[in-house]
């Protein structure tokens, strides 16, 4: 008896561990569910509706995601909505975002084989290329956890930085590429620029708190200019840095891993865990890399302004207070939904074939 229990444990457990990894047209109850758009968020503040937004709520609201489906291997249900987009919140952190990603991949309740996924938050700019409340279409996502440290009180003294890239021995040492594993992900050119060239016009939100801020920053010509859509590169990683100094080091970093052809404008903090769980669900068959899309909008700087100190502008964002938070909320919605609703309305053609624009345009 106890002998045929263990085996039924064991049947159960097997069985369980099969329908995770079967294909979504093995799913029970028929087949599964066609989605045509995944839009991921990152962080909400309190309930998916009806309160202060955090990432999603403008997307639940807007979209109208309103049919549920638990998700208990991820850090939230999904919701979807009846024209086939279907929203994910992955929580804060690469981790939670790698997790959330991939069980969404493999739940077999959902066909993802044609989806377009649209990662969509906010994050810090670097006043030389944007301005609050401005939205990157991203060209690479570079991590920037991957790497060895030293505290710079003990590095050499001809170091720029403490932070030196994986298998090198000092820092932006040659060559970046080829075996670089996880430290860069590069989106499919033609797609962001196809979603670049359909969205730079969008009219984003002003304010007079916004224009205050950017007036500060007189030598940076892009940071004083009314919020605008642009694309460029973003930097992803736990840790919530700030400062002169390290922007000076985001903008060196970036230029490493892309072979001096990049131009890091923005910051993350999920979007390596996201893209390599995407990467890896794309080996599975699960989803189509090549239909991946990254829009990070400018909450604030990733620098104190001339005449504030490091510690003192932290600290300003520590207490929760960004310049352009609601702003920034609003764009990544905006501009999102844009390339949004143009793939559900043709849909026919987008399932088809990815959409493409001409190479490299930009402001």
């Amino acid at each position: 008896m106890h002998r045929l229990v263990g085996l039924t444990r064991a049947t159960l457990l097997a069985s369980a561990l099969l329908a995770a990894t079967l294909p979504a047209s093995s799913a029970p109850g028929g087949k599964p569910i066609p989605v045509k758009v995944v839009v991921v968020a990152m962080f909400e503040r309190g309930q998916d509706q009806g309160d202060a937004p955090g990432e999603y709520q403008l997307w639940v609201e807007r979209e109208h995601l309103e049919q549920i489906f638990d998700l208990p291997a991820g850090y939230h249900h999904v919701r979807m909505n009846s024209d086939g987009v279907l929203g994910l919140l992955t929580g804060v952190g690469t981790a939670k975002a790698a997790a959330s990603v991939m069980a969404l991949g493999l739940d077999p309740r959902f066909d993802l084989t044609k989806a377009y996924w649209i990662v969509a938050g906010i994050g810090g700019g670097d006043p030389a290329d944007v301005s609050l409340g401005s939205a990157v279409w991203v060209d690479h996502v570079i991590d920037s956890d991957l790497a060895y440290e030293i505290d710079a009180r003990e590095m050499p003294s001809d170091w720029p930085t403490g932070y030196v890239p994986m298998r090198r021995s000092k820092p932006y040492e040659p060559p970046a590429q080829p075996d670089v594993d996880g430290e860069i992900f590069t989106l499919n050119p033609q797609l962001v620029s196809w979603a670049f060239a359909l969205t730079k016009n969008v009219p984003l939100v002003d304010s007079l708190r916004m224009q205050r801020a950017r007036a500060a920053f007189t030598d940076f010509p892009h940071a004083l200019l009314p919020p605008f859509v642009t694309r460029g590169d973003a930097l992803s990683g736990m840790t919530f840095w700030h400062g002169a100094l390290m922007d000076n080091w985001a903008n060196a970093w970036a230029k490493y891993f892309t072979g001096g052809q990049g131009n890091f404008m923005v910051t993350a903090m999920e979007d390596t865990g996201t893209l390599q769980a995407l990467t890896f669900l794309g080996h599975a068959g699960r989803v189509d890399l090549e239909r991946v899309l990254v829009l990070r909008t400018v909450s604030n700087y990733d620098r104190q302004p001339p005449g504030v100190t490091a510690a003192e502008s932290l600290k300003q964002m520590i207490e929760g207070d960004y310049d352009a938070y609601g702003e920034s909320l609003e764009a990544a919605e905006r501009v999102g939904d844009r390339v949004v609703r143009d793939l559900v309305e043709h849909w026919q053609e987008r399932e088809a074939a990815i959409p493409s624009a001409q190479p490299r345009e930009s402001r």
